[in-house]
């Protein structure tokens, strides 16, 4: 059985940061793009960034790029999320996702809540 893990999650101050682990475990995941995503209740699922099996090649989301910074390790099966400078509407659950399809992905993890306090 394939399943994502997210942890990392928390509550931080406005400017601060968190670091994200997804985990994948069921199958390996290293040949495959993995990234994130988020969602915030109400709102429609946003893109976070992507990256590919080598790390050769990431996208980021414009709301995202140059404070956040995704990273691989294919021998633990585990993407990261380098969250800096964080600011309130950072505030979401997060979702590591595997293996894109297009816009979407078929696997998902469970989520995990972020937090940016003033």
């Amino acid at each position: 059985q394939v399943q994502l893990v997210e942890s990392g999650g928390g509550l931080v101050q406005a400017g601060g940061s968190l670091r994200l682990s997804c985990t994948a475990s069921g199958r390996t995941f290293s040949n495959v793009r993995m990234g994130w995503f988020r969602q915030a209740p109400g709102k429609e699922r946003e893109f976070v960034g992507s990256i590919n099996w080598s790390g050769s090649n990431i996208y980021y989301a414009d709301s995202v790029k140059g404070r956040f910074t995704i990273s691989r390790d294919n021998a633990k099966n585990t993407v990261y999320l380098h969250m800096n400078s964080l600011k309130l509407e950072d505030t979401t659950v997060y979702y590591c996702a595997a293996d894109f399809r297009g816009p979407t992905a078929a696997y998902w993890g469970q989520g995990t809540q972020v937090t940016v306090s003033s």
